[in-house]
């Protein structure tokens, strides 16, 4: 499934400084693509470093803001929400150095 995944705010850091990426993310027949599979997906196949600063555990670490076609994830049903051909994922980090 070709989903957008894009990353600002300093994420595109963790990601080989890429800020969008078309990504082809494999999906068996008859299943639905989530959100949690799609991170994970990313950080196996495109993080270059520091997984800690994208993910802890299965979701991602606080302060990630996480959108699906720029609505916020939460309204979208987080980990679990279902993402469709052409999506654009949108991963932005809120925290920064000071």
């Amino acid at each position: 499934m070709r989903l957008v995944l894009e990353f600002s705010g300093g994420m595109e850091l963790l990601f080989g400084n890429q800020k969008t990426v078309e990504a082809d993310i494999p999906v068996s027949k008859g299943q639905q693509l989530t959100l949690a599979a799609a991170m994970a997906w990313a950080r196996d196949n495109l993080l270059t470093e520091r997984p800690e600063l994208f993910m802890k555990g299965s979701s991602v670490r606080p302060g990630v803001l996480v959108l699906l076609n720029d609505t916020d994830w939460e309204l979208c049903g987080e980990l679990e929400a279902e993402v469709a051909e052409g999506d654009r994922v949108t991963f932005i980090s809120t925290l920064h150095g000071g």
